[in-house]
């Protein structure tokens, strides 16, 4: 090649030529590399990746050079070719003389092709013809999304449709009942990026203007963008200034999304988090009954006549029954019940406060004063979960082999009691039926 001015177009077609007259050594050793189209498929997917090979979890690129490069490879990635390329494919790509083609779709895929027979515009013909081909199939192209900002939210309710497994005393469940509305909660999934969040926005205008708590839970979502940050901080800005406490709950379980959601909560002192959606539920139920006045019965012992398992005895056949009960004190701590050990006795809780768990910690509910715990001993004979004490509980314990006695000495209280534990394992049954409900609706 003579020493005559290179034209723009001549540098676009003929590459290699141009770089020979230029002596750029390193697009030679760039186009030299001996690569398979596996690892041509491997350096697309990385891209597509936001700059994480998707092999060893390594961050090679910064997704800022990431989102540049596929600028760049959408704009002039196949030369002469590239605005038929974005038309008919419609995948950011970049193509060689030596008959290389990566394509990286953003968070979808990574592609690679290899064959040498090249075009008149320096494209491999049959990588064209390949991706082309997959484009069509699989309906590929950039501009052609279908994806839906509401999916964002996988499940959104107030407190009427689920509580959390505290069981709460009678007073305490009217209290909720009536003010229901005063906590919304949001169930949010997937990538959250700004269209998902600024839907959430929307929805969360819409909920604080009957909401005091707005419950946000994090357990399934997994990417957090910094569009979304910046947009839930402005929408938690707005709550606060209308007397509305934003709650964050699953925070901690995916690292992906723990160090944005930790920089929402610097210096806002109107938003909480938790670990778990049930103690954030739990949480905002707890403000709800202590503002409306239902904490003020607590310190006040319970007794018999407020158990739902002894519902409709009368006083003297509650005397009698006490008689067959012994006056139990567990400490704060104290395990009380025993996975897999003989039931033996069920416990009527008078003051302090219980929680029901499996052997892994898991809560299933939490018992306040006025309620049964080991009731299913009536019909199992092992445990099947743990119950500790969370404060200081003064409880009557009731013998099987007493009550049976009793039972049998006086069979229509027997009667009355088996009905009252029928209604009560209903109602739990209800409750886990609209919970199921709920999140098969959405």
């Amino acid at each position: 090649m003579n020493n005559r001015l290179i034209t723009i177009a001549e540098t676009r077609s003929r590459p290699y030529e141009f770089a020979v007259h230029l002596g750029y050594a390193g697009y030679f050793r760039q186009c030299a590399i001996l690569v398979t189209a596996r690892d041509l498929a491997v350096m697309a997917a990385t891209l597509a990746n936001r700059g994480m090979n998707p092999l060893t979890d390594d961050q090679i690129i910064s997704p800022y050079a990431v989102s540049h490069t596929l600028s760049v490879m959408t704009s002039s990635g196949m030369y002469d070719y590239a605005g038929e390329w974005i038309y008919r494919v419609g995948i950011p790509a970049k193509s060689g003389v030596g008959g290389g083609i990566i394509a990286s779709l953003p968070a979808q895929l990574g592609l690679g092709t290899y064959s040498p027979l090249l075009d008149s515009h320096g494209n491999s013909v049959r990588g064209l013809k390949t991706c082309e081909a997959l484009s069509a199939h699989f309906d590929l192209h950039v501009l052609n999304r279908n994806g839906d900002v509401r999916t964002s939210i996988s499940a959104e309710y107030d407190i009427r449709a689920t509580s959390s497994r505290r069981s709460r005393q009678p007073h305490e469940q009217e209290i909720l009942e009536r003010h229901h509305a005063s906590c919304h909660v949001f169930e949010l999934s997937g990538a959250l990026a700004f269209g998902g969040v600024e839907y959430l926005s929307r929805r969360i205008l819409q909920a604080r203007k009957h909401a005091q708590f707005i419950i946000l839970d994090f357990g399934r979502v997994t990417t957090l963008s910094e569009a979304a940050v910046r947009l839930l901080a402005s929408s938690f800005s707005e709550a606060a200034s209308n007397e509305a406490t934003i709650v964050l709950s699953s925070v901690g379980k995916q690292a992906a999304i723990a160090e944005p959601l930790a920089q929402l909560a610097e210096g806002n002192s109107k938003l909480r988090k938790f670990a778990l959606l049930d103690e954030a539920i739990e949480w905002a139920e707890d403000q709800i009954v202590y503002r409306n006045g239902g904490y003020e019965r607590l310190k006040v012992p319970t007794t018999l006549r407020e158990q739902a398992l002894l519902a409709g005895l009368t006083d003297a056949e509650l005397e009698m029954l006490a008689g067959e009960m012994k006056a139990r004190t567990y400490r704060t701590g104290e395990r009380i019940v025993r996975t897999g050990e003989q039931a033996s006795a069920l416990f009527f809780l008078l003051s302090g406060m219980v929680s029901v768990k499996l052997p892994n910690g898991v809560r299933l509910a939490t018992l306040a004063p006025g309620m049964v715990f080991g009731e299913m001993a009536l019909l199992e004979e092992l445990r099947t979960a743990d119950v500790w004490a969370d404060t200081t509980s003064h409880c009557l314990e009731l013998p099987l082999d007493a009550y049976a006695r009793f039972r049998a000495q006086h069979p229509h209280i027997g009667e009355r009691v088996v009905r009252n534990l029928a209604g009560l394992l209903a109602k739990r049954l209800i409750l886990s039926n609209t919970k199921v409900s709920l999140l098969t609706s959405h």
